[in-house]
């Protein structure tokens, strides 16, 4: 049995004659919105390991929105190429439930903006596949192993690829650990935004704040970074692996991102990571205050 008649892309059931049930999940289910928007985030990844696979990578395959009239359906493509103008060709993966304007083995073409996730298989390991994940974060803990085994792969919460860049929460704090990495203090306070950190900081007293109060928070909060690195150093990431398995929206400019990193002797760390989009883009304010979490 092949990879894609194990994997499924929505929820609730259909029993289909000689394969798996399928597995579905209503479009407006918040955690596959943000599987689909997570897997677009991270294409970039998909795209060059695709154009110039690595010896460990195995496997590739994207999904798409099929359209039918008003009926839509998300299927897995197999032996997926991007043209020139970066449009999507590939081959039916999996028997469509819902719409008959494709079939199985079936050669199409279809606009980028279709795509609603990708996968890669780095040595057993699941990368990408975040539909996957949004589906197997609906099952009951003590159903997750027989998920795993059933369609064959080892997940854990992977290895994102978002962008080094300011553009999404993911990426300013992969910025600031770079800037971490390359020892380059002028970098790492540029990944940080001191005002907003001292904000919510003092949001948590039960006291009046005015903004020479946060002005005089915000400089003491950089002096205090500052001393930190001179103090201890930087810290090092460059041999971990990282991924970002929750994003939880306090409001549009506010975001509090779940980090988990790797370290090279197995060990693993979970962060929760207060995040802020400026008019220069998104910044890292600092660890999130459980005790003070709303």
């Amino acid at each position: 049995m092949g990879l894609l008649s194990k994997i499924f892309g929505k929820k609730n059931v259909a029993e289909r004659k000689g394969e798996p049930t399928m597995v579905y999940i209503p479009e407006e289910d918040e955690g596959m919105n943000w599987a689909i928007e997570k897997a677009n985030l991270t294409l970039w990844y998909f795209e060059e390991s695709l154009n110039q696979p690595k010896s460990h990578q195995t496997y590739f395959s994207i999904k798409v929105k099929i359209m039918d009239g008003e009926i839509s359906e998300h299927i897995w493509l197999i032996d997926p190429s991007f043209d020139e103008s970066g449009n999507l060709f590939g081959v039916i993966g999996n028997v469509p439930v819902d719409v008959k304007t494709v079939r199985v083995d079936q050669k199409i073409g279809i606009d980028r903006n279709y795509i609603s996730d990708w996968m890669i298989i780095e040595q057993g390991r699941l990368i990408g596949g975040y539909t996957i994940r949004a589906i197997r974060d609906g099952i009951p803990d003590a159903d997750k192993a027989q998920f795993d085994e059933s369609i064959g792969l080892y997940i854990d919460e992977g290895v994102d690829h978002f962008k080094t860049d300011f553009e999404t929460p993911e990426g300013a704090i992969l910025s600031l650990e770079k800037a971490y990495d390359e020892q380059d203090l002028e970098a790492a306070l540029a990944c940080k935004d001191f005002k907003e950190e001292a904000k919510i900081m003092l949001s948590t007293l039960s006291m009046d704040i005015d903004d020479e109060m946060v002005t005089n928070t915000a400089e003491v909060l950089e002096l205090s970074f500052i001393n930190n690195i001179e103090e201890h150093g930087f810290p090092k990431f460059s041999d971990l692996q990282n991924a970002f398995p929750v994003r939880e929206k306090i409001d549009d400019s506010h975001y509090i991102i779940t980090e988990v990193c790797w370290f090279p002797d197995g060990g693993i760390s979970i962060q929760k990571l207060n995040t802020y989009k400026s008019a220069s883009g998104w910044k890292v304010l600092g660890p999130v205050n459980e005790d003070n979490q709303e």
